[in-house]
């Protein structure tokens, strides 16, 4: 697969430095999983390894913590006719189906690290649910992966840690992805879409929140109490939920984890998880269309469909690549439009970013490439993104010499710029018209990635670090110190307790405050939890001063 990242040329701006570098972070850590289950004749003798949906029963595997099903169809496969079609009900069975291992991964290109998938029968879900759920129904959360809208599975994410010490059902859903889900093309609106294309990947998020609905109970949790939350591209697709006018009343909260869904004018508005305009979104799936050999309007539906998913998956991560698309549909108002007037689904909302977003793009970038970040090409890359004269004052506030190497230099800038600020700003959107919890990840010991070299700088409390505090994640060694042990049990006390009541505190733990407008962020360290000021730790008023 040719490498999603180059080295912009020196002198000419561009807006892509963010979406590339999460491109080839996601490609880098995506991981792999086993395929779907079948349909079994066994009787249900197992006790409450045994839940009737709506569909059939399932049996999943119990231990003395948690009950974990996998590889629940939520959805008919979407293939053949139905590739680029809104998600259709699934296929009811007969008997106990298998539960026991993850359904297939959707198709998605051969990361640096990981297989290729060309399967599209992926539209299976995962749930987990504390060993004994008892009479009272429990709050039920819905996850929602990243991985750049590229890449990814929810079985990446074990919950049964999140479960059984938060005392809540974990839901986490497949989602079409790349050029499957997000495909822009005149040719595919309406017909087999309930909307304008481009969205689908969505769509599948929103048809799983309708399971929810219609399957909680029989897990033991309440249809009546459900909060969404992702991270990075998953955290996007949660802006999107928000300002999604069909997805009203399918959940009650909502938590966005290090979303790069609003602040165009901020950061490298990257290319791809991104919500974009319509029109940038269908000129891509034009050209992609026409390069596929499917250029001609009359025909280019059905030759789409004809063309084969491993020839499709490269398509993902080019041009404009993959996210979702603004402007009718499904998503009539871009995620930023909608929270500066209001007109989302107003529920509670807890957001926040990590302290050092950034780190890990450089590094994945470095590893990939073999090459380190010098002082030329700290140079070359903000010269790319910058006026001259932003960049001497950019330089000067952030010189190589007052940071462990160029890359640290580069990874904080961005960081400030394209993370830090934007998340400021839309904390205060949002707070003008629902309550929210801001927070900001803040472990600078967060264990790092089990198979991606570490940089010469420190790591930090980088993109994702949260992620083991919360799950058993795949591609992250979790919590290693008791103090990091510590902080786990208080975020996924904080996470659940917001998912039961729509506030995150409970006695024993630090008071964390409703966030105001300019008020601190809830600091989540090792060290300390308490109110720390984001606006000024990542020198936004500096920022606000750049013409980007």
């Amino acid at each position: 697969m040719e490498p999603p990242y180059r080295h912009p040329a020196p002198g000419r701006r561009t807006r892509r430095l963010g979406g590339v570098v999460v491109l080839l972070t996601a490609a880098l850590l995506s991981g792999s999983v086993a395929g779907g289950g079948a349909a079994d004749a066994l009787p249900p003798d197992r006790g409450d390894a045994v839940v009737r949906t709506d569909a059939g029963a399932v049996r999943g595997r119990v231990d003395s913590t948690a009950r974990v099903f996998q590889g629940i169809p939520y959805a008919a496969p979407p293939e053949g006719d139905l590739r680029w079609a809104s998600p259709q009900p699934a296929e009811p069975w007969r008997g106990v189906r298998d539960a026991t291992e993850p359904g297939n991964r959707c198709a998605q290109a051969k990361g640096l690290v990981d297989e290729a998938s060309t399967d599209e029968d992926c539209l299976f879900l995962n749930v987990t649910t504390p060993r004994h759920t008892g009479k009272r129904r429990l709050p039920v959360m819905v996850w929602i992966h990243g991985n750049g809208f590229i890449s990814g599975a929810a079985s990446l994410y074990g919950a049964k840690r999140l479960a059984a010490e938060g005392d809540v059902v974990v839901v986490s859903p497949n989602y079409r992805l790349g050029i499957f889900g997000f495909l822009t093309h005149p040719a595919l609106d309406h017909g087999k879409a309930r909307n304008l294309s481009g969205n689908f990947g969505l769509e599948d998020q929103q048809a799983a929140l309708r399971w929810v609905r219609r399957n909680a109970a029989a897990f033991g949790g309440d249809p009546g109490n459900v909060t969404i939350f992702g991270e990075s591209a998953g955290g996007t697709s949660v802006c999107a939920q928000l300002a999604a006018p069909s997805s009203a009343g399918l959940f009650h909260r909502a938590i966005v984890q290090s979303a790069q869904c609003t602040g165009a004018k901020w950061s490298p508005g990257p290319a791809t998880w991104f919500p974009l305009p319509r029109a940038d979104r269908r000129k891509h799936g034009l050209k992609v269309a026409a390069e596929l050999g499917c250029a001609d309007p009359a025909t280019a539906a059905t030759c789409l469909r004809d063309v084969d998913p491993g020839e499709l998956t490269r398509w993902s991560d080019i041009g404009v690549g993959s996210g979702p698309t603004v402007g009718g549909g499904f998503l009539p108002l871009s995620p930023e439009r909608a929270f500066a007037t209001g007109r989302f689904n107003r529920v509670p909302v807890m957001q926040g970013t990590t302290r050092d977003e950034h780190h890990l793009f450089t590094a994945a970038i470095e590893a990939a490439t073999e090459k380190e970040t010098t002082p030329e090409s700290y140079r070359e890359q903000l010269a790319a993104l910058f006026r001259p004269a932003d960049l001497r004052r950019v330089m000067a506030r952030y010189p190589v010499a007052g940071f462990h190497s160029a890359g640290e230099a580069l990874s904080t800038v961005v960081t400030d710029w394209a993370w830090g600020c934007p998340a400021q700003d839309r904390d205060r959107a949002l707070a003008a018209h629902t309550a929210v919890y801001a927070y900001e990840f803040a472990d600078d010991t967060a264990p790092w990635f089990k198979t991606l070299r570490k940089p010469n700088f420190p790591t930090g409390a980088f993109h994702g670090a949260e992620l083991q505090y919360l799950f058993d994640d795949e591609q992250l060694p979790g919590p290693q110190t008791p103090a990091q042990q510590r902080l786990a049990t208080t975020m996924i006390s904080y996470w659940s307790r917001f998912a039961a009541a729509g506030n995150p505190n409970s006695s024993g733990r630090p008071r964390w405050m409703p966030f105001q407008g300019d008020d601190g962020v809830q600091s989540l360290a090792t060290t300390t939890i308490g109110q720390t000021d984001r606006d000024a730790e990542h020198r936004c008023a500096f920022w606000r001063t750049i013409d980007s």
